[in-house]
């Protein structure tokens, strides 16, 4: 399965997505904030190309502090709390994905067609 910018991703390798995140050259302390200051860290996983793979690491892993994928630490418990028998949150959200651009793909070629129609 690839990443969001189509580049393949295998297993959780966090130096295979890493080296590709948004974030690689932020300021650790951005990252790791507390309160409002989060929002800021939020807003460059927006667009993030690795941002499905961020998230599920921290998820899969249990990561307690900093936003990741565009969580934060609150967030993330709330998610594992609503949803504890997911076993791997890579797979899940890499289908979620997967499914989300077929869907996607499959609604442009619907309108494309109906476009050429007419």
């Amino acid at each position: 399965m690839g990443g969001e910018d189509g580049v393949g991703v295998v297993g959780d390798d966090q130096e295979t997505w890493g080296a590709r995140a948004v974030c690689r050259t932020a300021d650790p302390d951005e990252l790791f904030a507390e309160g409002r200051a989060q929002n800021r860290a939020k807003a460059l996983c927006t667009g993030c190309p690795v941002r499905t793979e961020c998230l599920a690491h921290a998820l899969d892993h249990r990561i307690e502090h900093g936003v990741w994928g565009g969580m934060t630490e609150r967030q993330r418990r709330a998610l594992l709390r609503r949803r504890p028998t997911v076993a791997s949150w890579r797979r899940l959200l890499e289908t979620a994905r997967a499914e989300y651009s077929r869907q996607s793909t499959g609604y442009r070629e619907l309108s494309e067609g109906f476009s050429q129609a007419g």
